[in-house]
């Protein structure tokens, strides 16, 4: 179920909300725990029961590595905590990619390939054991107390606004919430707002563009141009980040209308001046994630620029590793790792300062082709890409030409996007509706504001009535 669905708009919403506001303080939680599980079975069905193990195990794990405990400081329990949650989720999201690299290698050495029943992946799973594993962690380090109550514990890891696909939500931000929380009007208000345009990244502008980004990946490499090349990269930039970012914007409006605040993750990633200010931008509960329980407990920048290197090149090997499955999304993390390893490079060794409008421009561009690794389904099909985009290839007539792909919808809602990729908009729009500065009426721009979210959330039933092109990239994760 995800959220731009009738069933979860139109059924599982309205009846969340109307039975939880109606029901008495004292037994919200367990409501909100029960419809978060409905939430999670009704994608998963029976293997509801890897994320209840991973409930009832970190449960336990959090009272073993418990200050109080004697027995806390033994390497042995926070190595078994990590341990069996990294197991779980190696097992489940790369048993079969392991498999099948070990089956390659066998049939180079003429050897027979191993038997292999494919292994299942949970929906979410790298965004619930990261929760989990920020827990257990926190709780072994003395930042947060562990939580004694298993139903609450329970909720945090299985809260349906960021189950299935982040923001990966700390245990410390919102702990307090979990047992004193108040929904009050400001919060409802701010939290339908924000889901509305979360809803609206994703069904106006990412879907649309999806429907070029998938037509021209799925074409052989001789049969379009470099320019549509260009164009699919652009497109699927903006089809990632509306996507994504959207369904973030709806995680943290939900999680209002319950009364949780989660953290912002995106902060406009497409204006920024480095590799280095790009991942604190994009994707920021992730990146933060990484820095805080790998990077820095690896060594961080402390010993040295080698060090450092190394250290960076872990992190986003992993952080690629995260995303899929597959060599080319470790080969888009790798290539994340050198460009920061570079950048520390030159700042320490260069003595000139590079023009600004070079850093948004180089960094622009390197994102964008690195996006080929990730949206590419295998390793030849994203150099066979790379080389249309340099024009090296074909020179037969194209079949497929940007005038083809350009019609009114898709350079509209293009020409949009690359503007709400950038804090204009939503300037412009504070601006406008800074009644001290314009001297308009309260009443006035609260009625146009919310005329606004109307007509988005009319725009965006349109698209559900019409069934048209729905994909969810990091739905897979």
């Amino acid at each position: 179920m995800v959220f731009s669905s009738e069933i979860f708009l139109f059924i599982f919403l309205p009846l969340v909300l109307g039975i939880y506001f109606l029901l008495p303080a004292r037994v919200k939680n367990l409501f909100l725990l029960a419809a978060s599980l409905c939430f999670y079975a009704w994608g998963e069905g029976f293997y509801l029961w890897v994320m209840l193990a991973s409930i009832s195990f970190n449960y336990g794990m959090g009272l073993w590595l418990s200050p109080e405990n004697p027995k806390a400081k033994s390497p042995w329990v926070l190595g078994s905590a990590v341990g069996v949650n990294l197991g779980l989720l190696v097992y489940c999201k790369y048993a079969n990619f392991m498999a099948g690299n070990l089956n390659r290698v066998f049939l180079f050495m003429d050897r027979p390939p191993v038997e292999w029943a494919p292994v299942h992946l949970p929906i979410g799973i790298s965004f619930f054991t990261f929760q989990a594993l920020s827990y257990v962690l926190d709780v072994r380090s003395g930042k947060i107390s562990a939580q004694k109550n298993p139903l609450d514990l329970a909720l945090y890891i299985s809260l349906f606004p960021q189950l299935i696909a982040g923001p990966i939500v700390r245990y410390s931000d919102i702990a307090k919430e979990i047992t004193h929380r108040h929904s009050r009007l400001a919060d409802m208000s701010e939290g339908s707002q924000r889901f509305l345009i979360g809803l609206g990244k994703k069904m106006l502008i990412a879907n649309t563009v999806a429907i070029p980004v998938d037509h021209i990946f799925s074409l052989p490499a001789d049969q379009f141009s470099p320019a549509v090349a260009w164009f699919a990269v652009i497109c699927y930039a903006l089809q990632i980040y509306f996507d994504f970012s959207g369904y973030s914007d709806m995680a943290i409006g939900l999680g209002r209308l319950f009364g949780f605040h989660f953290l912002e993750n995106f902060n406009y990633p497409y204006i920024s001046s480095s590799i280095t200010d790009f991942w604190r931008r994009w994707h920021i509960s992730l990146s933060t994630w990484f820095r805080d329980y790998l990077y820095i407990p690896l060594g961080g920048n402390r010993k040295g620029m080698r060090r450092t290197g190394l250290n960076l090149l872990i992190v986003f090997f992993l952080c690629g590793l995260w995303h899929g499955a597959s060599w080319t999304f470790v080969i888009w993390g790798l290539l994340h790792g050198c460009f920061l390893i570079i950048e520390r490079v030159l700042r320490h060794r260069v003595p000139f300062k590079r023009p600004r409008w070079f850093g948004y421009l180089y960094t622009l561009i390197l994102v964008l082709c690195s996006w080929v690794f990730f949206r590419a389904e295998s390793l030849p099909e994203a150099l066979n890409f790379f080389k249309v985009m340099a024009g090296v290839g074909s020179e037969a007539p194209y079949l497929t030409t940007l005038p083809m792909l350009l019609n009114r919808e898709v350079s509209v809602v293009v020409l949009l996007a690359v503007l709400g990729a950038t804090p204009l908009p939503l300037r412009l729009w504070q601006k406008w509706l800074n009644p001290s500065k314009h001297h308009r009426p309260a009443h006035l721009l609260w009625g146009i504001q919310t005329l606004a979210m109307t007509m988005l959330m009319f725009a965006c039933w349109l698209k559900l009535a019409a069934n048209t092109h729905n994909p969810f990239i990091y739905f897979r994760f």
